[in-house]
């Protein structure tokens, strides 16, 4: 009734179902599937024997394509002799459905974001064509120098290269992007002080074309040049500061303040040949205050919802700390019966505040052998939720820290991850909140 299944039912065991009880392949079933956004229309054009009829419908997500993790540009050479490298930004994966003036834009989770970004539909609204594009969302700013991006490395780039990254400006931190999250109405103040751009870097459909079996290369030619043709709903020319033809800006002439800062960007693509130049691209990244690298097969297709060693993503913590366990809760699926959930603190002076927590990073058999040890050092039960005596000490990694009430740290860490159990190091050796503070500011520089 509600169009969702409810009952914990994977898709991809409806998908099995369906090509069994009509004798169609599994990818018959997942194409239509994924066309239509709709496993009740798939399960009826197979049972009419129709499946190969299924056509694009927009204003449904379809999967994201995954990256895999890389440790060293040696390797991220390896697997491909044909690569683009992109920056690894730091915002919003993002996909945007375009149709005769109607945007609609998708997170990575399939959920629709569009009210949290209303100065973006404008933008991509002014493509000449129906399109679907991949990319993220950032909080953006335009430099009004190129000195941002001369001194990146110690090396001197490219020429091409230091086009590329002083010309489209630069990301914020996600910090800066943070605030805009899940509102349903956003302020002009928040307009002007949080400008946001939509970094394209793929295109799955065009022009009534499906792309997403065309080669990277190819889909890279394709939307290179959509976003060179002229835009149907510029109200202003862009600013002096913006890109030639990888901005849309916009006004209004209706005498009202206009929005501020809304864009369409092309993500900057770069070539690397050799490990040494994949290393100098990854700290020009950084420097810029991204994530890492993206590095992909100008072959690949487009695989909707899987990681494979097509796109790879090159990328290096921020930092680590010391912390110490405070909270453990119960996993869920496989990890229901165990405790591998752990809030952790740094020290306060004399006293631990809470500044993160992490669940992914040990092995099945150190979370077995600590979950005994926190039933046995239990000092409150609070439900799924114990709290724990303060011994155990780990080193986690962490992408970002950003300002937070969630803790009373007043910070919280992105994407924390459990290095290892230390062991080696009493309650007394974690880290401190001058520590984190530390990392903070130096991101923030």
């Amino acid at each position: 009734m509600t169009g969702d299944l409810r009952i914990g039912l994977k898709e991809s065991l409806v998908e099995e179902a369906i090509a069994k009880a009509y004798g169609a392949t599994l990818g018959q079933v997942q194409r239509a599937n994924m066309l239509l956004g709709d496993i009740g229309g798939a399960l009826r054009l197979a049972g009419e024997g129709r499946l190969a009829e299924a056509e694009m419908r927009l204003f449904h997500p379809l999967g994201f394509m995954l990256a895999s993790p890389i440790e060293s540009a040696e390797e991220g050479l390896s697997y491909f002799p044909d690569a683009a490298v992109e920056d690894k930004y730091d915002g919003i994966r993002a996909q945007a459905h375009i149709s005769r003036g109607e945007v609609r834009i998708f997170s990575r989770t399939r959920d629709e974001i569009t009210e949290s970004f209303p100065e973006l539909p404008p933008a991509l609204a002014g493509l000449p064509q129906d399109a679907v594009l991949d990319g993220e969302i950032v909080a953006w700013e335009y430099p009004e120098q190129r000195e941002a991006a001369k001194a990146i490395v110690d090396e001197p780039m490219s020429e091409t290269a230091e086009a590329k990254a002083s010309n489209v400006g630069r990301a914020r931190p996600f910090t800066a992007l943070q605030q805009r999250l899940g509102r349903k109405k956003v302020s002009r103040k928040m307009l002007r002080e949080t400008p946001v751009a939509f970094l394209a870097f793929d295109i799955l459909y065009a022009d009534s074309e499906l792309m997403i079996e065309k080669p990277l290369r190819e889909r890279a030619s394709i939307l290179d040049g959509l976003l060179s043709l002229p835009r149907q709903s510029w109200n202003r020319a862009p600013d002096r500061n913006s890109p030639p033809q990888a901005t849309l800006a916009f006004g209004s002439d209706s005498g009202e303040e206009d929005l501020t800062g809304a864009s369409l960007l092309r993500a900057p693509v770069f070539r690397a040949a050799s490990p040494d130049e994949l290393d100098q691209l990854f700290v020009a990244a950084r420097a810029r205050g991204n994530e890492g690298l993206m590095i992909k097969d100008l072959n690949s297709s487009y695989s909707p919802g899987k990681r494979g060693k097509s796109w790879l993503k090159m990328k290096r913590e921020l930092a680590t700390l010391d912390v110490v366990v405070t909270a453990v809760e119960y996993g869920h699926g496989k990890r229901i019966g165990v405790l591998s959930d752990y809030t952790f603190a740094v020290w306060d002076a004399d006293r631990l505040v809470n500044i993160g927590k992490a669940y992914s990073g040990l092995t099945d058999t150190e979370i077995a052998r600590m979950t005994k040890w926190f039933l046995d050092h239990t000092t409150e039960e609070q439900g799924f939720r114990l709290l724990v005596e303060p011994k155990i000490v780990l080193e986690v990694a962490f992408n970002n820290m950003m300002e937070s009430d969630r803790h009373d740290s007043g910070y919280a860490l992105r994407f924390p991850r459990i290095v290892r159990l230390r062991p080696d190091k009493s309650p007394e050796d974690a880290d401190t909140i001058e520590r984190a503070r530390e990392i903070y500011q130096k991101q923030q520089a």
